[in-house]
């Protein structure tokens, strides 16, 4: 770097990049850039504690933005855009890896699922038959809208590499593309990676769009006594007056309380994950570990054994969901410009058939099983992102639109079990099933 004095005494350094003034915000960001990322065996790195920092300033940017949109513009969108935006300006692609999240975060989402099964009852998921069967019906939906219209409009190997990740995302991309590079389709094979990465971008404002219209409607029906406190509620003012509520089948002693420490906590919930898996492996995964990760946590919750939402009680949560969010958006490190530009047309046209596949499919059967179309066309957006973002999603919703923490739960209670179940059906199950089926049409 190189210092210069100008006639007006105005002085400027001269980099192998740009010129700054020192009396410009751009150099300021620039020399702290330069002091923070350092070159090595000749790419861009992250001090560890600084890549742990920049990324929950994003998370928490985009809480921000969450919160004052009340949820619209969820905080999966906010953050997506700022990373996808940051590594094309030279953000190191190394961030998640650096920052020691996103080996975290792929242990802990056979974890947090586990986790979210201890807030549902066995009541729940009896009930959420709707749900399935409006998830299923969006996935073919999707399958049929994205053949059969988008064959004609961007061809059919587009169409046919296109449907099965709309449906269902990261598995089913895989398989899509590895069938793609098989057959040397290596456009294909980017256009499905790509398909991954970006259709959250589509997913989550419309999915936040209609939880919070479905948010009012509930909170509106519960003020006018159209629909009656769910059982949520009724904990919460039990829990105000001291009154202990232990699961209707808990056959398990509660443990004192001196016992229920964040260790305890954790490693019981280790436990359940692990036999989990186990049990998943002796149906040679005919039942997807995952799901038996959540009907596991339903059944030892109910028995007793684990305590409800146990990582909220370990103080664990928020660090476990932060590191959850770099598994997510570790794909974008592979969108490039010039790869979104070349594949712009196909990419944009196939995710806006997608998505009206899904409203065609899943808002008239909807209204045939009770639902609203809100909730209806939620369901099956699910497709477009699954869990974390299902479960994320639900919250902000209901922290953004309840006036209270009765109402808020209330309507957590209303949304979350539906919208849990519905992208377990759809990204889990019935996405890998489409996309075992129609890679043989490539």
């Amino acid at each position: 770097m190189q210092r210069v004095v100008r006639p007006n005494n105005e002085i400027i350094f001269y980099d192998e990049v740009e010129w700054y003034s020192v009396n410009t915000p751009l150099y300021i960001f620039f020399k702290i850039y330069r002091g923070f990322f350092i070159n090595l065996k000749g790419g861009i790195t992250m001090d560890g504690l600084l890549a742990f920092t920049v990324l929950f300033i994003i998370f928490g940017f985009g809480d921000f933005i969450s919160t004052k949109t009340k949820a619209i513009c969820s905080t999966l969108f906010v953050s997506s855009v700022i990373l996808l935006v940051g590594f094309w300006m030279g953000l190191p692609k190394t961030i998640f890896k650096d920052s020691s999240l996103l080996p975290m975060g792929s242990i802990l989402i056979a974890i947090l699922i586990t986790h979210m099964g201890t807030l549902m009852g066995i009541k729940d998921l009896v009930e959420q038959w709707k749900t399935v069967v409006i998830a299923l019906v969006s996935i073919i939906g999707i399958a049929i809208f994205v053949y059969l219209v988008g064959t004609p409009i961007i061809g059919r190997n587009y169409s046919v590499a296109a449907a099965p990740p709309i449906a269902g995302g990261v598995v089913a991309g895989i398989m899509m593309g590895e069938a793609a590079k098989a057959k040397g389709l290596q456009t294909i094979m980017v256009f499905a990676t790509l398909l991954v990465v970006v259709q959250g971008f589509f997913g989550y404002p419309i999915a936040s769009l209609c939880l919070s219209r479905e948010a009012k409607r509930l909170s509106k029906n519960l003020k006018n006594g159209v629909i009656k406190k769910n059982i949520a509620i009724e904990e919460i003012a039990s829990a105000s007056e001291n009154v202990k509520n232990r699961p209707k089948y808990a056959i398990i002693p509660e443990l004192p309380k001196e016992f229920q420490t964040p260790s305890i906590i954790l490693a019981k919930l280790g436990l359940a994950t692990l036999l989990s898996f186990k049990i998943a492996a002796l149906t040679n995964n005919v039942i997807n570990k995952y799901v038996m990760c959540l009907i596991v946590g339903v059944i030892l919750k109910e028995i007793g054994f684990l305590e409800k939402d146990g990582m909220t009680k370990a103080n664990t949560f928020g660090l476990a969901m932060g590191s959850l969010l770099t598994v997510i958006f570790a794909n974008l490190i592979n969108a490039t410009p010039e790869m979104v530009v070349s594949l712009l047309w196909p990419l944009v046209m196939s995710l806006i058939l997608g998505v009206i596949g899904i409203g065609l499919a899943s808002i008239p059967v909807g209204k045939m099983l009770g639902y609203s179309w809100q909730m209806s066309f939620a369901i099956g957006i699910t497709a477009l992102f699954g869990f974390p973002g299902t479960f994320i999603i639900s919250q902000e919703v209901a922290n953004a639109e309840g006036e209270n923490a009765e109402e808020k739960q209330f309507i957590l209670n209303e949304i979350l079990p539906k919208m849990l179940v519905a992208g377990f059906v759809t990204v889990t199950i019935a996405s890998v099933v489409l996309a075992g089926v129609m890679v043989k049409m490539l």
